[in-house]
């Protein structure tokens, strides 16, 4: 009778898992995620926020890097090895979203937040914890050098319907920017020239100026047609 009660319970522990619960192995989890989770928020939140402002970004962020983390430390027990971290870099780098296309810096910036979620999601005996902190570490310094030393000035566009084609002309460029920058009070560095509309006697054009004006109480504002200038 004993016996039997053993082999069942055995067959149960074998059905539900080997531990039910192990405090060495969720104290790991705990301490690699928060990890994990503090050099997200610095990288996303004190760096990428305090430039850009975009609060949907922030928000995609932060949660696509604890699932990312989550489903490769969890699955780090099967022997999926580099080719499962590859499988997951093609799956999101081939997403595209209905709206707008993502631009290249949310595009890197997303990059990052997977790549540090994979490195300390899968990391394992091989590697010193020495060399997770450098790793981490490192990728902080340089976005920060990038972020707050070499391009302090923060470039943004807007698309906008300007109604003096004839200023568009080649020879009359600097006239236009000129009038823009009466016009807006932006500090406009670059302008495109997209549709012209001769019905209605106006002009597409996407403006690039360095203002902070965009960022007013953390409100984002977006042109809806940023990305299409045509």
């Amino acid at each position: 009778m004993i016996s039997n009660l053993t082999l069942l319970q055995a067959s149960q522990g074998q059905l539900l898992g080997t531990n039910f619960f192990s405090a060495e192995d969720f104290l790991a989890l705990v301490i690699r995620f928060s990890f994990n989770f503090l050099v997200i928020a610095i990288i996303v939140r004190g760096l990428y926020f305090s430039v850009a402002g975009k609060k949907n970004y922030l928000f995609a962020f932060l949660l696509i890097s604890t699932i990312v983390f989550l489903i490769c430390f969890l699955l780090d027990s099967i022997s999926l090895g580099i080719g499962f971290a590859l499988g997951l870099f093609a799956i999101f780098g081939i997403i595209r979203y209905r709206t707008n296309p993502i631009p290249i810096k949310e595009m890197t910036y997303l990059f990052i937040v997977i790549g540090i979620s994979v490195i300390n999601g899968l990391s394992n005996s091989n590697i010193s914890y020495l060399e997770l902190v450098f790793t981490n570490v490192i990728t902080i310094i340089i976005v920060y050098v990038l972020e707050k030393v070499w391009l302090m000035k923060n470039e943004f566009k807007k698309t906008i319907e300007y109604e003096n084609p004839e200023l568009v002309q080649p020879g009359r460029r600097a006239e236009l920017i000129r009038d823009l920058k009466d016009r807006t009070k932006l500090n406009i560095t670059m302008v495109e020239v997209g549709r012209i509309n001769y019905l209605r006697d106006s002009v597409r054009l996407r403006i690039h100026y360095t203002d902070d004006s965009s960022k007013e109480d953390g409100i984002d504002i977006v042109s809806l047609d940023d990305e299409n200038i045509d």
